[in-house]
């Protein structure tokens, strides 16, 4: 049975489904990707599924062939004259991101080895991506132990930095709402709307008729061949170019924002890229799950003590509310659609009625979604993409 792809897609599916509806039903304060990665490993290790069950699925080689046109992608994510506005939130969420990533190598080579705190460093300050990076040179360097390092940080991290950054926002959402009724209160949240307004559209360079979702994914599979074979002739990884090409290419108009989206390929790529991440943890046993746990808790906790300590100097040195600041740092432990839902919950439980709701709304959204775009789409990718050089 297992051996038909289209059933062990099925499968695999409904265990991504399950944990959707897990992640909806906690308001993601439980993560998809941990309830998916521990499921999986559960289900392979009592001999549920079959250990090639993601290889059967077939979906896993479209994943790996997805990698970067999806970095592309998220390079026409949010545009740079968003980036630009909230300047001030690109160099909290940076600095936390540098923090933690030095605090790391410096802490964790000692008490453990190199290749542990690279393993951790990448994924700590990201998503998804950073860990493929990061988990295709371990194991292609013969340090295959180390990938369940990487893979129980990316499944754990948004356990942690969400409430934490939940408690910084909401301690900003009362200070905001205190100064609602000032007079000086008023020129932020007309500052705070006008940053979270929509950009214009961006037309393309391609004529509106020939604007099809076949020709979208052209252009970003264009996007990603180019990135790729830079790579190899630069000796530049691939991730960093994909990344500049989607931004650079948004930013003159050969690319329309949410390029994939457009084109319906986002769903099934994201999926396919998490079956990938599942087929990285075939060889990991119950004994290695267990002697990977120390590692996973220190790191955890010195790159969590690294963003709270950048973003929060960061803060004072940029005039920023330290709580504010501090919860943009924090994004790196789970970015979008985190940062979003935390808004949300946020500026609902703290305000008494909706004009407050919106004007606290209004004035956390920006600054959050930017600093997720920065540590998770960007930061991360080349964090990960320099440090694996390294091993």
């Amino acid at each position: 049975m297992f051996s038909e792809p289209v059933v062990a897609s099925l499968l695999l599916l409904v265990l991504l489904v399950a944990s959707e509806v897990v992640s909806i039903l906690t308001r993601a304060r439980v993560p998809m990707l941990l309830v998916v990665l521990l499921g999986y490993l559960l289900l392979i290790w009592t001999g549920v599924f079959p250990k090639n069950i993601v290889e059967k699925s077939t979906l896993a080689t479209f994943g790996s062939l997805m990698i970067a046109p999806l970095i592309v992608h998220m390079g026409t994510l949010v545009p740079l004259k968003i980036i630009k506005a909230q300047i001030r939130a690109v160099a909290i969420a940076l600095s936390g991101v540098i923090a933690a990533s030095i605090l790391i190598l410096l802490i964790v080579t000692p008490i453990f080895d190199y290749g542990t705190a690279v393993a951790g460093t990448g994924p700590l300050t990201g998503g998804t991506i950073a860990y493929l990076i990061t988990a295709g040179k371990l194991q292609n360097v013969g340090l295959e132990t180390l990938v369940p390092v990487a893979a129980l940080i990316l499944s754990i991290q948004g356990l942690i930095g969400m409430p934490l950054a939940s408690f910084f926002l909401r301690r900003h959402a009362s200070s905001v709402k205190k100064a609602l009724a000032s007079k000086t209160h008023q020129e932020i949240a007309a500052t705070a709307e006008a940053e979270a307004a929509p950009a214009p559209e961006r037309k393309g360079w391609i004529p509106e008729r020939f604007q099809t979702q076949t020709v979208y994914l052209l252009q970003i599979f264009l996007g990603g061949t180019f990135a790729v074979l830079l790579g190899k002739w630069t000796g530049i990884s691939y991730s960093i170019w994909a990344l500049l090409i989607g931004l650079v290419g948004a930013l003159v108009g050969f690319y329309r924002d949410r390029m994939l989206e457009r084109a319906n390929s986002f769903g099934i790529a994201m999926a396919a890229l998490i079956f990938l991440t599942m087929a990285s943890m075939n060889n990991v046993t119950v004994q290695m799950f267990v002697q990977t746990l120390p590692r996973v808790l220190v790191i955890m906790f010195v790159g969590v003590v690294g963003l709270l300590v950048g973003g929060y100097f960061a803060s004072k040195a940029l005039r920023w509310n330290p709580n504010k600041g501090v919860a943009v740092a924090l994004t790196a432990l789970f970015g979008f659609p985190g940062d979003y839902l935390l808004c949300e919950e946020v500026s609902r439980s703290v305000a008494d009625n909706e004009e407050e709701r919106k004007n606290i709304f209004d004035e956390i959204l920006t600054p959050m979604l930017v600093g997720g775009f920065t540590t998770v789409t960007i930061a991360s990718v080349v964090i990960a993409s320099i440090l694996v050089k390294t091993i």
